[in-house]
């Protein structure tokens, strides 16, 4: 089965017997190998590429590494050249070695390694097949198999990572294969950069839980560094259950191997307090974590903290430790503050971007926000802001702030509120920009839960929900609202309010059309609740418009809706065109007449009391409600309305 393996390593290992001379046992190994006829040349040129010339280097030096190769089993785990590369700091090959044999098969939770003093190396199974040993990815088509002259089975593991141990910044400092306890108590000792546990380590000891960083097994620690308790009373409100919150139990999570957003559940799970851990990579490579209180108490409030690992996958006895920039669970800073610590703390860096075009866009934004007792925010991540058309945007200070303000909600709104407010339709939500709502679709459940939101025409998938704040919540979101990037066709397409609109377009080739960036469309969208209320008023006509046979009516139907000139018009100008007489907008067929009002809307309900604007159509002797205006895209603007603009002639349809 390993035969080609063997040949493999036998070619690996004479090539580099060519620049070094090495002493009895490598050599040894190497003459045995040296006749296997099996190697094909492409495997050859695989290792002459992934092997270092470093990593056989230390390997020769090391007598002890020796010693194992040339008299007893075992496992080398071998990092690539890429891996060295990478490193900054020296390898230890004897952590890279265990004193048995194991294939990729045989690997079970843990084996030792060679490195007196220090714990085991940790074996994960990834979900997709993956075999990780600590944060390492086994390579798998490069394991090796082979015995040398004493019989010994001895199996080579190629990675993408160079293991690192845990080590003392003084060669006088003893490593006794420490557990998280010990960890914390000399972590002044150990090479963690410039990161101090003093607070978090006293505060475990105040709280009496040394036994739960003791306890033996296999479980996650994760320690906030001293900086993240510059916050003055922030240290006070860790207790007994927010150190729990801290600890996975009974399962070792390296960041490599971490299932992306899988909330994994924390010591702190019990009747009358849950949370739950996750870890998750932001597109520039940082590794967070955060915590979700989902049944708090008065002490322990629910929500979702975020915390940057700034140390990680730092191996211990009973499992591994992520050092974090601050405590998980605590929720002690207002929205404002949590905003302005991207640049005074440096927390919070998925944000940053965000932060800067606030800031830009001048201090009313920020000071609205303060002035808020309860507010959401709809925050883009960094990579929102990564697209062309927003440029111009965010030099007209003007524009920038009503973008910005459809941003901002005042109302303090997680997910459970919001799917609450749906209640079977999406949910409206005014914005702190009074001529724009919000809407929110929610689907799925616990982990699946996915969360959409449309503003100004832009529809934004919710990265991370319910990040809590004391008067209020964030929520990152993938796109910048109000900032159109798709064309009146691609809106149709992916908006779920508009999709049976999109359907009755598509069985006549009419949507095609809509595609065209060289013209400026406005077009009156009935929302598919305008349908449902038509086909419960006329069954049949409905019915018909709905099938491919009869694609002549609904082209002739949606043609009345689109208007086609060389500006699109929003609402507002709309109504400046109907104070002096009825708007005559040309269609794609023939024309619509109109008048548009404006009226004032009001809405009261247990979050907030709001006013808003507006508009209504009125057409044909009927007066049609504008649910959503100004949904802008590339190429025009949409008004989604509460009915189709349906004639009698329409109602009575026949075959032809």
């Amino acid at each position: 089965m390993f035969a080609s393996r063997r040949g493999a390593l036998a070619a690996l290992l004479l090539l580099c017997c060519c620049c070094f001379a090495p002493n009895a046992a490598v050599a040894e190994l190497a003459d045995k190998l040296r006749d296997d006829s099996e190697l094909s040349q492409g495997t050859a040129k695989t290792f002459r590429r992934i092997m270092p010339v470093r990593f056989y280097s230390l390997l020769e030096q090391n007598p002890v590494a020796n010693a194992t190769l040339a008299l007893r089993s075992c496992t080398i785990f071998v990092p690539t050249n890429e891996a060295f590369q990478r490193y900054k700091g020296t390898a230890q090959v004897l952590y890279h070695m265990t004193t048995a044999a194991f294939s990729q098969s045989q690997l079970k939770t843990s084996v030792t390694s060679d490195m007196e003093g220090n714990p085991p190396l940790y074996i994960t199974n990834g979900r997709n097949g993956d075999i990780y040993v600590n944060n390492a990815r086994i390579i798998p088509s490069l394991s090796v198999e082979l015995t040398n002259r004493e019989g010994k089975r001895q199996v080579m593991h190629i990675i993408d990572e160079v293991l690192e141990p845990l080590t003392a910044k003084s060669s006088s400092t003893e490593m006794n294969n420490m557990d998280a306890m010990q960890f914390m108590r000399v972590a002044d000792q150990l090479n963690l950069g410039n990161r101090t546990l003093r607070t978090y380590r006293t505060q475990v000891t105040m709280a009496k839980k040394e036994s739960l960083f003791e306890s033996p097994g296999f479980h996650t620690f994760l320690v906030p560094i001293d900086e993240g308790f510059k916050h003055s009373t922030r240290s006070g409100l860790v207790d007994a259950k927010v150190i729990d919150g801290h600890v996975i139990p009974n399962t070792v999570i390296f960041t490599a191997a971490s299932e992306h957003d899988e909330p994994k559940t924390s010591a702190a799970f019990e009747d009358q307090i849950k949370v739950t851990v996750s870890f998750f990579k932001q597109k520039d490579g940082k590794m967070y974590v955060k915590s979700n209180t989902f049944l708090g108490d008065a002490k322990h409030k629910e929500g979702v903290v975020l915390a940057e690992i700034v140390k990680a996958n730092i191996p211990i006895k009973n499992g591994v430790v992520h050092l974090i920039h601050r405590p998980l669970m605590i929720i002690d800073t207002t929205v404002t503050q949590f905003l302005q610590f991207l640049t005074d703390n440096g927390e919070n860096g998925a944000l940053r971007k965000f932060y800067e075009v606030i800031m830009d866009a001048g201090g009313g934004v920020l000071e609205g926000i303060n002035n808020l007792s309860e507010v959401t925010i709809l925050a883009p991540s960094n990579e929102a802001w990564n697209i062309s058309s927003i440029d111009n945007i965010v030099r007209d200070r003007k524009k920038m702030t009503d973008i910005l303000n459809m941003h901002i909600i005042k109302d303090r709104l997680n997910v459970e509120k919001i799917r609450q407010k749906n209640a079977n339709l999406i949910a409206q939500v005014p914005t702190v920009n009074n001529r724009t709502f919000l809407y929110f679709n929610v689907r799925g459940e616990g982990a699946d839960t996915v969360v959409t939101v449309e503003g100004g025409g832009v529809n934004a998938t919710v990265l991370q929900a319910d990040v809590a704040q004391t008067n209020g919540f964030v929520h990152i979101i993938d796109r910048v609202l109000g900032v159109p990037h798709t064309t009146v066709l691609g809106k149709l397409q992916t908006d779920p309010m508009m999709s049976d609109t999109y359907r009755m377009g598509q069985f006549s080739h009419f949507n095609d059309q809509l595609n065209n960036t060289l013209r400026r469309y406005t077009y009156f969208v009935p929302r598919d609740k305008a349908w449902q209320k038509t086909e419960l008023d006329y069954p049949s006509a409905h019915k018909k418009l709905f099938m491919r046979d009869f694609y002549y009516h609904s082209k002739n139907l949606l043609e009345r809706h689109l208007v086609i000139a060389d500006h699109a018009y929003t609402m507002k100008e709309l109504v400046q065109m109907s104070l002096t007489d009825t708007v005559v907008l040309q269609t794609f067929r023939d024309s619509l007449k109109v008048k548009i009002e404006e009226e004032a809307g009001h809405l009261h309900d247990e979050y907030a009391s709001h006013e808003w604007t507006e508009y209504v159509i009125l057409w044909n002797y009927k007066k049609i409600n504008v649910y959503r205006p100004d949904v802008e895209c590339t190429n025009g603007i949409i008004h989604v309305i509460d009915a189709p603009l349906l004639e009698e002639k329409d109602i009575v349809v026949s075959g032809g």
